[in-house]
């Protein structure tokens, strides 16, 4: 039965202005202030993708006011 319950739905790792990263099924539209930034798989694998690219969770605006920021 778990196997039947599996999640079959493909989904893409998107990523906004303030740099935060979010999961969506592959099949929602694109929305203002959201790119793709070119993962697609499992839930459990584009998690593991933000988890491995995502590391400073606040928000850029915060960063930059906090000095922690430096651009290239």
């Amino acid at each position: 039965m778990a196997s039947e319950n599996k999640d079959q739905i493909t989904y893409r790792v998107v990523v906004n202005q303030d740099e935060q990263y979010s999961i969506w099924p592959l099949s929602r539209g694109d929305t203002i202030g959201w790119r793709n930034v070119g993962k697609t798989g499992s839930k459990e694998e584009c998690a593991t993708y933000i988890e491995e690219v995502w590391s400073e969770m606040r928000p850029l605006e915060s960063r930059n006011k906090s000095g922690t920021f430096t651009p290239s």
